[in-house]
C-alpha cells in the first residue's frame, strides 16, 4: 500500500505541497480500504482504490476532500458535510472545549447554537453533556437537514430551527436560554483575494462572508438580543478588540478574548444580566 500512497503523492504534488499531498494520500487510502496508517505503512496487502482517477481529478480542482467523500471526522464525531455546510475547523473544536471547560457539564443548561451549519458545535456539546438541552438555528434548510442527519448518526437528539437571525424573530426561541454560542459569517469580502480556492470556490458563501463596511454584523445582532446570560463567539482574528468593545458598549461584563493554539485571537466570551 505504500506504493499507492507514493503514487497519489506524486500525482498531487504539482498542485499541493508535499506535506498536504501526503496527508491527502493517507486520507484516501484509509477511507477507501479501512486500513489504519500503521497497516498502510507495514502491511504487504494490496487493495484497489475505487474511483481513484476521479478522486485525483477532483482534488486537482481543489475540491475539499471532505466534500468528495461526504464526511469529516471532528472531535471524535463522524459528520456528514456537503456544499451547504462549512467543513468544521480545528479552531471551532477549541471553542467547544472552552465552553466545556468553563460550564457545569452536569447541570441542565439550555444552549443555543446560532448558525449551526453541519450541527458540529451543537452535536459535540450534546454528546459531551447529555444533561444539556441544545438547539441549533440556521437560515439554510439544507444545512439543517444535514445537521439532523449528523445528530441521528451520532446518537443525540437536538432541536433544529430554521430562522434568519438578522430579521426580528420570536423571543420564544431563546426562552430560558443560558448560553448562546455562534460561529457566524465573519470574513470580509475584501479578504477573498487571499483565500484558498478550496474554501472560496466550494464552501457556502452565506456562511463565510460579511460586508466590508459591517464586519461585526452578526456579532452585534446576536449580542443586542441579550437573549442569554453568556455568549461564546468564534471570531475573525482581525476584529477581536472590536468585538470586545462592542460587548462592553452593550453592557456585557467578564469579557474575555482567547487565543487559539496558534496564538491568534479567535474566541470571545461575555456575560450579561438578563
Amino acid at each position: 500500500m505504500k506504493a499507492i500512497v507514493e503514487h497519489i503523492i506524486s500525482e498531487l504534488c504539482p498542485v499541493y505541497s508535499e506535506e498536504e499531498a501526503r496527508e491527502l494520500a493517507y486520507w484516501i487510502v484509509e477511507y477507501t480500504t479501512g486500513m489504519t496508517r500503521t497497516e498502510i505503512l507495514f502491511s504487504n496487502q494490496k487493495k484497489e482504490i475505487p474511483n481513484l482517477t476521479t478522486i485525483l481529478d477532483q482534488l486537482r480542482k481543489y475540491t475539499p476532500i471532505q466534500y468528495i467523500f461526504g464526511h469529516t471526522d471532528w472531535m471524535g464525531l463522524r459528520l456528514k458535510v456537503t456544499p451547504a455546510t462549512l467543513i468544521p475547523r480545528p479552531e471551532t473544536a477549541e471553542l467547544v472545549e472552552w465552553i466545556l471547560s468553563t460550564c457545569d457539564n452536569n447541570a441542565p443548561l439550555a444552549i443555543t447554537d446560532i448558525g449551526t451549519g453541519s450541527g458540529c458545535i451543537a452535536i459535540a456539546l450534546k454528546k459531551k453533556c447529555p444533561m444539556w438541552h441544545v438547539q441549533g438555528i440556521d437560515i439554510s434548510a439544507e444545512a439543517l437537514k444535514v445537521a439532523n442527519e449528523n445528530a441521528a448518526h451520532n446518537g443525540v437528539e437536538l432541536e433544529w430551527i430554521q430562522a434568519d437571525i438578522l430579521v426580528p424573530i420570536s423571543n420564544n426561541l431563546f426562552s430560558n436560554t443560558d448560553i448562546i454560542v455562534s460561529n457566524p459569517p465573519y470574513i470580509c469580502n475584501r479578504e477573498k483575494v487571499d483565500m484558498d480556492a478550496r474554501v472560496l470556490d466550494y464552501e457556502p458563501h452565506t456562511a463565510l462572508f460579511v460586508p466590508d463596511d459591517n464586519p461585526l454584523l452578526f456579532y452585534r445582532r446576536i449580542a443586542s438580543m441579550k437573549a442569554a446570560k453568556s455568549l461564546y463567539f468564534e471570531i475573525n482574528e482581525a476584529y477581536g478588540q472590536e468585538v470586545c468593545d462592542m460587548l462592553k458598549e452593550l453592557g456585557y461584563t467578564d469579557i474575555q478574548l482567547k487565543n487559539d493554539i496558534y496564538g491568534k485571537a479567535r474566541m470571545v466570551f461575555g456575560r450579561i444580566e438578563k
